[in-house]
């Protein structure tokens, strides 16, 4: 009875039910709100369209009708088109990439090589792992190897916990702290209109120092569990577990090392791509696809092979793509009703009243909470930055701060909200109670929202930009 009881309570509807009943919520406030918008004008150092914050004016009413709500969904595609077809061709990429092997037989090889070494396990695979996150937003593909990593920490007597943070962990800080991640950072960016990576040096001391406090944390933990196994709140469950054989693993072959290597490069020359000439989604997406070719004829995949590749990587990928044109929607029924402007201004009223840096850490509180509904990176940031990052002009934060807010906001809770759905695919593979792994991480992703909120105000202080 308490069972069924449980099946039937309230279950967080899916991201695109969720967005949809958003713009559903936005255009019945059209009929409420008073309709008002702020002139744009060009910023003469940077040539940005910027809010003019003394022009808000009233204007006529303009209710969205029944059938404009039910276009909202092509509206939305529509404007976001670059960043969908963008999502698309680097998510294909790096699927192809992940298809040959290549990532799961470099990882497994580090691992072979460090028997003997247990404790130094945890900072090697962990920041292996949050540094692919770091800069091209891992997560998906590393639910394979849930099963290698709790085996591996089980084998250096740790217990299931350090194997599933190894990687829920990694991957949450690393999309956190992403410097070249192009699905939250490479966004939010865009649509604040930022130049491409800006801000990356800030980033990088962020992700230093988050990554050096959670490696404290789990290593600390893990040292416990070592000298008393029966600490772990697993204990009784890992005492059940088959082993792993990890030399079953497959084979790190020439062919999935020049893989490898050919991923290096491509990150490489994006990288100085983007500082050089200022490359943007166009010329990322190429040199990704460029990447794609090349690992496919490293690893033989023929034409056939190729274009199947590219297609499981599109399907994999569409729903993350998809949810950046369904949130826009939000943003386009709002601009429909002519109320985005009057919402900003609202907000922008109380928020004026207040130091720039107390709006700041508003715009990371919401943040936070936001990803608990919103869980997608590429998502969260379609339905909250074209809001915040007009809001910080007004309100005195640099639209830089505001993204840093975002991207803390949205990374750091990835690795506990129920909503995630690698997360629990992940718990689901490492037979992990999500209530059990949630109670034990809980402490640590206090800690961690603590270590944002101090950058986010130390990136207000520092007026971090360029603007």
């Amino acid at each position: 009875m308490a069972e069924e009881k449980k099946k039937r309570g309230f279950k967080v509807p899916h991201v695109f039910t969720l967005l949809m009943l958003i713009i559903l919520v936005c255009g019945i406030l059209s009929y409420i709100i008073p309709a008002g918008v702020y002139d744009r004008v060009e910023d003469p150092g940077t040539g940005r369209m910027v809010v003019d914050p003394d022009s808000y004016h009233r204007v006529e009413q303009t209710p969205v009708k029944p059938l404009t709500l039910f276009a909202a969904l092509n509206g939305g595609m529509s404007k976001a088109s670059g960043i969908i077809f963008f999502v698309f061709v680097v998510g294909s990429a790096i699927g192809i990439l992940a298809k040959t092997g290549a990532m799961e037989a470099g990882i497994m090889a580090l691992a072979r090589a460090l028997r003997g070494k247990e404790i130094l396990v945890i900072p090697v695979m962990t920041t292996v792992v949050f540094i692919m996150a770091l800069l091209i937003g891992t997560t998906e593909e590393m639910i394979p190897l849930i099963p290698f990593f709790i085996a591996l920490s089980l084998a250096c007597g740790f217990d299931s916990l350090i194997g599933q943070a190894m990687v829920s962990a990694a991957c949450a800080g690393g999309f956190a702290c992403s410097v070249l991640n192009p699905f939250n950072v490479g966004v939010a960016q865009g649509i604040a209109q930022l130049p491409a990576y800006s801000g990356s040096g800030f980033r990088i001391v962020m992700a230093v120092v988050y990554l050096s406090f959670t490696l404290f944390w789990l290593m600390r933990y893990a040292s416990k569990i070592k000298k008393n196994p029966e600490l772990s709140p697993m204990y009784e469950e890992d005492k059940l577990r088959e082993e792993v054989d990890a030399d079953s693993a497959p084979e790190f072959t020439t062919a999935r090392k020049l893989s490898i290597v050919a991923f290096a490069i491509t990150v490489g020359v994006m990288i100085f791509g983007v500082i050089k000439y200022g490359w943007y989604f166009e010329e990322i997406s190429a040199i990704f696809l460029i990447m794609a070719i090349v690992v496919a004829i490293i690893n033989k995949m023929g034409f056939s092979g190729f274009g199947k590749a590219i297609a499981e990587g599109m399907t994999d990928i569409a729903t993350g793509a998809l949810v950046v044109g369904i949130a826009t929607g939000v943003l386009w029924i709002l601009e429909q009703g002519n109320i985005l402007d009057a919402i900003l201004h609202g907000a922008a009223t109380v928020l004026q009243k207040l130091p720039a840096q107390v709006s700041a850490i508003g715009m990371y509180v919401f943040q936070c909470l936001m990803n608990y509904l919103i869980p997608s990176g590429s998502g969260q940031a379609g339905v909250t930055m074209p809001i915040l990052a007009p809001l910080a002009d007004l309100t005195g934060v640099t639209r830089q701060t505001a993204v840093i807010a975002f991207q803390l906001g949205d990374g750091i809770s990835n690795a506990i909200t129920p909503t995630s759905g690698p997360l629990m695919a992940m718990l689901g593979l490492s037979k992990i109670p999500w209530t059990k792994w949630a109670k034990w991480y809980l402490p640590l992703m206090l800690c961690q929202y603590g270590i944002g909120l101090i950058f986010v105000i130390i990136a207000q202080a520092i007026h971090l930009g360029p603007f």
